[in-house]
């Protein structure tokens, strides 16, 4: 006969929730424009589990919404909508939605990714297959993001060019080199892993958490790769020219540590941009005769044209349509007052604000 402690042990056995194979979170706060869509992705990658014979569940936890987002989530069969625990002082609420989460979470991965995020058709089951390819203990993607309006196609091709220089994907996944990035949007961590680095808890008061856990990563050893993912997932991070605003003001000083240097070699690149032609178009109005002002003219042309085709040649590397590098210019004044506004919050004010939240910098 068990004896009353082999009973409870076996009582507490049968009720401890099974284990699966993944577990994806979305933390989701007023997002009921695009959560439809991001649960629909993530919905129809069912069939591919259950043809294996795996697991995984589906978790999306209602942050304080005042829209239809929980109603949203709770339309979808197999998704569990969660209420985050009270947010505490010195907590950002994405980590502490995402920290109650994955204390529930029952998967041996698990998936932290936005509500504004897309999923190609059997993305989870290729990012787990790359992370255990690659013996990784986390894996982040950059999505391809998606854009409308004039000013989002400008200014966003100039931000990520900063990034795609910033945090090359190939030296932050070297882990011999101590730069490390990830995206908060596809951050996939092995349960061990996420053990290891204290989970969110250990980046509770972060604005970039995403950022701050991938260093984690690198100093505690447990793997981290990150690159650019069109093929796996995309984005559309803001919806308006006022959102982008917001959110590039929380980032940009916490993305670049050198954000008024940036704002300065930005302005130079108007002048080179601008000034040289208007200066070349001014000496060749002296006339064909005036043979060194006729050659200063075409000089400078030459100085603008090797400038230009810099200019284009950083912005490409945003992995951005070819239209969007190129109206990008326009949008030179606007990042270079989002660089100054977002200084002046995080390193003046020391507060920055995100979705009627006001956060310590």
């Amino acid at each position: 006969m068990p004896n009353a402690t082999e009973e409870a042990q076996s009582d507490a056995h049968q009720h401890q929730p099974a284990e699966m194979e993944l577990t994806v979170i979305v933390p989701a706060r007023n997002e009921e424009d695009c959560l439809g869509a991001c649960l629909e992705s993530l919905v129809a990658q069912s069939n591919e589990f259950f043809a294996l014979g795996r697991d995984w569940e589906l978790l999306v936890v209602d942050d304080g919404s005042t829209d239809r987002t929980r109603a949203i989530a709770a339309g979808f069969a197999g998704v569990t909508v969660l209420d985050p625990a009270k947010l505490e002082r010195g907590w950002t609420g994405k980590a502490n939605a995402c920290w109650t989460a994955a204390q529930r979470a029952r998967g041996q991965w698990l998936l932290f990714t936005d509500a504004d995020t897309i999923h190609e058709a059997g993305n989870l089951r290729r990012a787990m297959h790359e992370a255990e390819k690659h013996r990784v203990g986390v894996l982040s993607y950059s999505p391809k993001q998606l854009v409308s309006g004039l000013w989002q196609r400008a200014l966003m091709p100039l931000v990520f060019s900063e990034l795609a220089l910033a945090y090359p994907p190939e030296k932050v996944s070297n882990p011999e080199l101590r730069i490390a990035a990830a995206n908060g949007q596809f951050l996939l961590v092995k349960r061990e892993a996420y053990r290891t680095l204290g989970g969110h808890a250990a980046v509770k008061g972060e604005i970039l958490e995403d950022v701050e856990l991938a260093f984690l990563a690198k100093r505690r050893k447990v793997g981290l790769r990150f690159r650019y993912a069109a093929d796996a997932l995309s984005t559309r991070m803001y919806r308006n020219v006022s959102a982008m605003i917001e959110g590039w003001t929380k980032n940009l000083a916490l993305l670049f540590g050198n954000t008024l240097i940036l704002a300065a070699w930005r302005v130079l690149d108007i002048f080179l941009l601008i000034g040289l032609p208007l200066l070349a178009w001014r000496f060749w109005n002296y006339g064909v005769r005036e043979v060194p002002w006729f050659t200063a003219g075409w000089l400078l042309t030459l100085v603008w044209l090797r400038n230009l085709w810099r200019f284009y040649a950083r912005v490409a590397k945003s992995n951005f349509p070819a239209i969007d590098c190129l109206v990008s210019p326009l949008a030179l004044p606007l990042f270079i007052v989002l660089l100054y506004r977002s200084w002046f919050q995080n390193t003046v004010l020391h507060r920055v604000s995100w979705k009627g939240r006001i956060y310590p910098a």
